[in-house]
């Protein structure tokens, strides 16, 4: 059992790197599978299933290639190795199918094919969009469609399961969507149902209930397919290190995985245990015996005192766990498997077990991390190494909030909203060259606009939203990868749509004022305590400064992008409506004596987001920035950024030429990891989620504004490098590019001195600054000094 979790993470991550063809007559018509369900069930109720076909083959094959999908999700196993997970979240209207090659897997003789498949239903979480119980599976070629799916298939409902740990917010007094827990009866399980041997003469033909159409194809669809753009999740084994509380048990030595532990009969028994650091894993128990016991698996980031305050993180005295939890109620088998459906986030998990009239055995717990496969390429050091464990934490913290699509944060929601996904793309790109989930997240929020222009918020998502900033953000998001990569028909594809959102908000600009005017839906800008809802002055009843800055902001890379593909009159259109949004919001809204943008011309209420954004569209003339930066960084009378916005804070500081303040702005992080974070959090404290990507920001940081390296013309094939390591005397950074790889190794030479050595990739040229010094830079590496 151990060997084989070891495995099968290693398994994972190779197959997550392998990428196989589509047979084009799969994405251009009908399919001969169809999707088939189980018979006598309520298809749109809770439900696992179990689906089962023998295959004999008389020559093992070198290639076997097939198509698979399922609603909500399914595991599919050949000759019990599991080689598909998915289907890749999504929605309806492009429903992913999984292609694997399951040559290596199959045998001379008989073949076991098996799936799991679960529907949530109501109990679904948020990001999960559904039609009803489903599974499908179709072979490539003429040899593999002897796997189609039709009622040549087994299927069975598996009572085991019901749903439990549903009242999560409630009891943890916050907005949270992630779906049920768990509750599995292992007398119920059908144990062996994915091995040949298994005796399935009481299950079921499987029912046929729909066809099968791609994208472009059928009518009255309950699915309309597209291919999984991404990869696979990685699994691999992550032991359990830490025993900090026990109660009614003498020794937990299990989570060595060497060490079964027996609870008697008749005992009550809690055990604490800490990861040490917080992560995304599937909990794998296996136990033996127990007949009539029952073990609680509890999930928790933190723990929380009697007053519901968690504190410093490493800290347990005095504290209990709340949250998320599994059920396993055990039948006295040996080796007993219980792993949750879906993976669970925590740094502590809380063991509370009651034995009945049998003794329990503990063999083993440890965990299978899980997550976008992301592998780490960039670099980065310098003469401070406590930036080590901020890159760290903060890599940590991106990788946490990747999967299937981006994640807000691991524990609460894991939906994927288009503001912090631009942050989250930027890290991306940068620590790993890897594009495939940053495309994933542009054609989610493209298919998600609704008719009056404006994308959704979050997406994929049962529960419709509309942040209008939020539709802004992924328009930025377009244009960083174009500038970052090259693919201009996947970013001409998007025009249209982003015609349609600048064309939301060019209906909303008040004609008198010429700022926005009033506007609807959900005006979300920061969780700043002054922003009631996280609403900024204005944004609601008309005239927010910081929404009509941030229009403009956007119609100007909007303008770039229409430019580029030879749209010249709407790039000039959108040039003029940002610059009059500019020039009339600092003309009512900036406050000379206070030397800052206010949120509306009324002037009574100040925010760092005001002048930030002031800032970054060029509202502030040139020789007044530093000074207006000065006051966003040193006023505490504005309304604070939190985490997330003081992304765009660093954007001011390098757009008023004062970059080298970044470094000495880094206390909010450096105050997280004095605080027991092991990743970063989405608020200053009292906060509720401990793991929000979008205050991973420095790892990108750390190499876009200490090391300097930003793209300077579309496709990254210009390379503008202009360092600002601030009180740092060496630096050191490398990062992947389509071309290659980035690198600078730089030190301070006396007050205003700079020295090292530059590589570019081959194909790419740039520019080196510092101080007002340009030099030039070409392929390959290169000496740097300015004295």
């Amino acid at each position: 059992m151990k060997k084989i979790a070891g495995l099968l993470g290693i398994f994972f991550l190779l197959h997550a790197q392998a990428q196989q063809p589509i047979n084009p007559q799969l994405l251009n018509g009908s399919w001969k599978a169809r999707w088939i369900s189980c018979s006598g069930i309520a298809q749109r109720a809770y439900g696992v299933y179990h689906f089962r076909k023998i295959l004999h083959i008389e020559k093992k094959p070198q290639q076997f290639i097939i198509h698979v999908s399922a609603d909500n999700r399914y595991r599919l196993f050949v000759n019990e190795k599991m080689v598909s997970a998915g289907p890749a979240r999504c929605d309806l209207n492009h429903w992913n199918f999984e292609t694997v090659d399951i040559a290596a897997q199959l045998q001379e003789g008989d073949n076991i094919i098996a799936a799991q498949v679960w529907n949530m239903a109501e109990y679904a979480a948020v990001p999960q969009m559904s039609n009803q119980t489903g599974f499908l599976l179709q072979g490539d070629g003429d040899a593999e469609q002897i796997l189609n799916t039709n009622n040549s298939w087994k299927a069975c409902k598996d009572s085991a399961y019901t749903p439990c740990s549903l009242e999560n917010g409630a009891k943890l007094r916050s907005y949270m969507v992630i779906g049920p827990g768990d509750k599995v009866d292992a007398s119920a399980y059908p144990w062996g149902w994915q091995t040949r041997n298994f005796d399935d003469s009481r299950w079921q033909q499987a029912v046929v209930v729909a066809g099968v159409q791609p994208v472009g194809y059928g009518t009255d669809n309950l699915w309309t397919l597209a291919p999984r753009t991404i990869p696979q999740m990685e699994e691999s084994l992550q032991r359990i290190v830490s025993v900090r509380r026990k109660s009614g048990i003498q020794d937990a030595g299990f989570i060595a995985g060497n060490h079964p532990v027996t609870i008697p009969a008749n005992t009550t028994a809690s055990i604490l245990l800490d990861q040490t650091f917080n992560t995304v894993a599937y909990p794998e128990l296996n136990v033996s015996g127990g007949k009539g016991s029952a073990v609680k698996l509890t999930y928790a980031e933190a723990l929380f005192d009697t007053n519901h305050i968690k504190g410093n993180r490493n800290e347990i005295e005095g504290k209990s766990i709340a949250g998320n939890y599994d059920i396993f109620l055990p039948d006295g088998g040996n080796n007993r498997l219980f792993r949750p459906l879906w993976f669970r986030t925590f740094r502590y998990l809380q063991l509370d077990i009651t034995t009945g009239n049998e003794p329990l055995t503990i063999e083993d717990l440890y965990g299978q991390y899980t997550g976008y496969p992301f592998v780490q390429k960039a670099s980065y050091s310098s003469n401070d190494p406590s930036l080590k464990n901020i890159w760290d934490v903060g890599w940590r913290t991106a990788r946490l909030c990747a999967g299937e699509n981006y994640f807000d944060c691991p524990y609460y929601e894991q939906l994927q909203y288009a503001a912090d996904t631009r942050i989250q793309c930027l890290i991306s790109l940068y620590i790993t060259g890897d594009d495939r989930l940053m495309r994933k997240a542009i054609v989610d929020f493209h298919n998600s606009q609704v008719p009056e222009g404006l994308t959704q918020s979050r997406y994929p998502s049962s529960r419709f939203q509309v942040i209008p900033t939020f539709s802004l953000f992924w328009i930025s998001m377009i244009h960083d990868y174009w500038m970052l990569r090259r693919d201009d028909a996947f970013i001409e594809d998007k025009l249209q749509a982003v015609r349609a959102t600048l064309g939301w908000y060019e209906k909303k600009i008040d004609a008198g004022k010429q700022m926005l005017g009033p506007m609807k839906w959900w005006n979300f800008v920061d969780w700043n305590k002054s922003f009631p809802g996280g609403v900024p002055d204005g944004a609601t009843d008309g005239n927010s400064s910081i929404i009509s800055l941030q229009y403009a902001y956007t119609l100007r890379q909007a303008a770039d992008l229409f430019n580029y593909f030879g749209k010249k009159e709407e790039a000039a259109h959108y040039e003029s409506l940002a610059s009059s949004l500019i020039k009339n919001t600092y003309r009512y809204c900036f406050d000379a004596t206070k030397n800052a943008m206010a949120n509306t011309p009324l002037k009574n209420t100040f925010s760092q987001h005001a002048s930030i954004m002031a800032i970054l569209t060029g509202s502030i003339p040139q020789h007044d920035m530093q000074k207006v930066l000065q006051t966003i960084l040193t006023d505490k009378s504005l309304s604070q950024a939190t985490f997330y916005y003081r992304f765009y804070l660093t954007r001011a500081m390098k757009a008023a030429g004062m970059a080298n303040s970044y470094y000495s702005n880094l206390k909010p992080w450096r105050d997280m990891l004095a605080n027991g974070l092991t990743t970063f959090a989405e608020n200053p404290d009292p906060t509720r989620s401990d793991c929000h990507a979008w205050s991973a920001s420095p790892v990108y940081d750390f190499l876009a504004t200490i090391c300097g390296i930003e793209p300077a013309a579309p496709g990254f094939r210009k390379i503008n490098i202009a360092p600002a390591p601030g009180e740092l005397t060496s630096i050191k950074g490398t990062m992947p590019h389509p071309d290659g790889t980035i690198a600078v190794d730089l030190q301070r030479k006396g007050a205003n001195g700079i020295e090292g050595t530059v590589v570019l990739p081959a194909n790419t040229s740039g520019t080196f600054n510092w101080n007002g010094k340009t030099l030039s830079l070409k392929p390959g590496e290169q000496r740097v000094q300015i004295l």
